[in-house]
């Protein structure tokens, strides 16, 4: 037994030391401003964000289930093993699974934060940004200075969401992230996480240079604030200092997650094209790197390369099935490539994934009401009028579509 108990010790050490928290800032909001103008809506990332799992003490056995009310050891040690069952699944991107073992962990003990805290790390891996906010502020709620749920909170809270507030959002990550740099001063990504909510801001200027700076100063190897850096110094003009700290960056990058990172600063740049090998050496280190597909599939689709797109995002999907944004961006895929009917069948899985705010997104130019553009111009009237009145389901009051579905249904049906 001791010499499990050992085993499961160094384990524990190891799978900390290659968890580090590649706390990733995706599409803040100059970056989706240049996607929309370039190629519609490409916002979103997938799986990219990846905070280290909650600690837990595996137990050497597990308790026999009986019908009588289990005693506080017997509960404490089914708290750890659901942690740690959730920890594994999340690690094999069995999302579901790590979903329902963090739901059991919370039951068993709704007051320790590790439970909401790994629950919000598998909605953050899958993008479900509403869900993620609501499961980090509950590991906040139980334990105020958890520093780790500060970081991710502030994460989630610079991803921009249609029909939010999100310049508030974004002053509450700053917020968070500070308070973060407050309880441990000596914690580079908390600094890295506060350079972030400026930028999300729009503050590209010497407060955050600073911040990225600090970062570094307690980590030099610390590549994510490197290339934050780099993002700031190449908007402040300064191409001489950026430059070559994303060269750096690329060749000290040992691991998929900070290539995906480098290439995601690419592209909120629209260095899409530069991006792309990139991502390419990201997915020879891991093949099944949800975040690397997700990228790469959005640089092809800028690029109208739509069938490539599709072959990227069809494989995200089956790593992530639960991404709004895998299914939004495949379904935009087929537009490019015409084909209006897989088209309006993946609009119609991104339906079912999205939030209350996602929803007049796909009623959209480049959702439903562009898979209706594309019947109309194949002649298939009925067909038209079916995405459109979609379309108006999602987003009532899209005056365009509204006048849109009026003109099909007048041309009668066909």
């Amino acid at each position: 037994m001791f010499e499990r108990a050992r085993q499961l010790r160094a384990k524990g050490k190891a799978h900390r030391a290659t968890c580090v928290v590649i706390l990733i800032s995706i599409l803040l909001c100059a970056g989706v401003a240049r996607a929309q103008e370039t190629s519609g809506d490409l916002s979103g990332g997938a799986g990219i964000f990846r905070p280290k799992n909650p600690e837990s003490k595996h137990s050497t056995t597990r308790p026999v289930a009986r019908p009588t009310r289990p005693n506080p050891a017997e509960i404490e040690a089914r708290y750890e093993d659901a942690l740690s069952d959730g920890n594994d699944a999340r690690d094999a991107r069995k999302y579901a699974a790590a979903e329902a073992s963090y739901r059991g962990a919370i039951k068993l003990k709704p007051r320790d934060a590790r439970g909401s805290y790994g629950l919000g790390n598998v909605f953050a891996d899958q993008q479900r940004w509403d869900e993620a906010e609501k499961a980090y502020r509950d590991a906040l709620s139980a334990s105020p200075a958890n520093v780790e749920a500060l970081l991710a909170l502030s994460f989630v809270l610079v991803q921009p969401r249609t029909g939010v507030m999100n310049a508030k959002r974004f002053t509450d990550a700053e917020d968070f992230a500070h308070r973060a740099t407050g309880l441990q001063p000596n914690n580079a990504v908390a600094f890295d996480r506060l350079g972030v909510a400026m930028v999300a801001r729009g503050i590209f200027n010497a407060d955050a240079e600073a911040a990225f700076r600090r970062a570094l100063q307690l980590d030099p190897n610390f590549v994510v604030a490197q290339v934050h850096l780099a993002r700031v110094l190449r908007h402040m003009n300064r191409f001489s200092e950026a430059d070559p700290l994303y060269n750096s960056a690329i060749a000290q990058a040992k691991d998929a997650p900070t290539l995906v990172l480098i290439a995601d600063a690419m592209q909120t740049e629209q260095r899409w094209n530069d991006s792309e090998p990139v991502l390419r050496r990201a997915l020879d280190l891991d093949a099944k790197n949800p975040g690397a597909l997700f990228l790469l599939g959005r640089m092809m689709t800028v690029n109208k390369r739509y069938a490539e797109a599709e072959s990227a995002f069809k494989r995200a999907g089956e790593i992530n099935p639960k991404s709004f944004q895998v299914q939004y961006l495949l379904g935009r895929a087929y537009l490019g490539l015409e084909r209006y009917d897989d088209a309006f069948k993946t609009y119609e899985r991104a339906a079912e994934l999205a939030s209350d705010t996602d929803r007049k997104q796909i009623g959209g130019a480049f959702g439903f009401g562009g898979v209706g553009d594309g019947f109309m111009k194949a002649g298939r009237t009925r067909d038209a009028v079916r995405a459109y009145d979609r379309a108006l389901q999602l987003d009532p009051n899209n005056a365009d579509v509204q006048q849109k579905a009026a003109a099909a249904r007048a041309k009668g049906p066909q």
